[in-house]
């Protein structure tokens, strides 16, 4: 793990995202307040239920300055490993 900067890299990994997780996915609590939101969600990937948040800190003119993902039980984490790698190797090959 390393965090990623920039807002290319960064759309990059939001849509290898967008792939992997699916129409269940929905967010099921938010947390919110000018410099900071805090967005649970819920997802099934394979027969498996993924919970997890998605945390935002904005900078001073309301646009994303950090964003980061953190996603549960274990075998979530291992799951989206391999598939978020898998997702990226595709789309960097169809670059």
């Amino acid at each position: 793990h390393k965090p990623q900067q920039g807002r290319e890299l960064t759309r990059f990994y939001l849509t290898a995202a967008l792939n992997v997780f699916n129409e269940s996915s929905q967010y099921v609590k938010e947390v919110v307040s000018p410099q900071h939101a805090v967005l649970e969600f819920t997802c099934d990937v394979d027969g498996l239920v993924i919970n997890g948040v998605d945390i935002m800190t904005f900078d001073a003119t309301g646009k994303i300055s950090e964003f980061k993902v953190m996603v549960r039980p274990l075998q979530a984490i291992n799951l989206l490993h391999g598939k978020m790698k898998a997702m990226l190797e595709q789309m960097s090959r169809d670059r």
